[in-house]
């Protein structure tokens, strides 16, 4: 980083721009499943369908997301914090309680979220102390639900403007 920007002004400038909430999953080379948090997820083109989210080397899990050939991101709906947190934490099991569906790779499906999007992993880039995961979208699904969404280092709620008179 510049020596003139400092990291912690730089990340508290970030967090004014609300993002959603996902989990990602996977599946590790011994066919165990992997999850993390994040909250830095993108579309990236229509056709073909693509999307991306980005993880941090210092990961847990980094080695398994870099192996994997599918991962699936999970929209948050409005009352999964808790499974947000739990999917943050080091050490935790993650999936203990679950009983998730299988995907595209056998890739653990998460229920009671706002979307989700299957993904084959399409490439891998650099991004500095994080590495970029582009997916090709195989199956997606969305519901009426409210969305988690992240900002200021907080969760938050999305709330709908009154629509203006024309």
């Amino acid at each position: 980083m510049p020596q003139d920007l400092d990291p912690q002004e730089f990340r508290q400038a970030l967090g004014a721009f609300p993002t959603g909430v996902t989990i990602v999953t996977a599946r590790d080379a011994a066919g165990r499943d992997v999850g993390v948090t994040a909250n830095s997820f993108n579309s990236v083109s229509l056709a073909p369908p693509l999307v991306l989210w980005s993880l941090a080397r210092s990961s847990g899990n980094f080695d398994a997301f870099m192996a994997a050939a599918h991962f699936a991101v999970h929209v948050l709906a409005d009352h999964q914090e808790e499974l947000a947190l739990r999917f943050s934490q080091k050490g935790a099991d993650r999936f203990a309680g679950l009983a998730p569906a299988r995907g595209a790779g056998g890739v653990a499906l998460l229920d009671g979220c706002a979307a989700r999007f299957e993904c084959r992993t399409a490439a891998r880039y650099e991004g500095g102390d994080h590495v970029i995961f582009l997916g090709e979208v195989l199956r997606f699904e969305h519901h009426e639900r409210e969305p988690l969404l992240f900002r200021r280092g907080r969760f938050a709620l999305a709330v709908e403007k009154p629509t203006r008179p024309a």
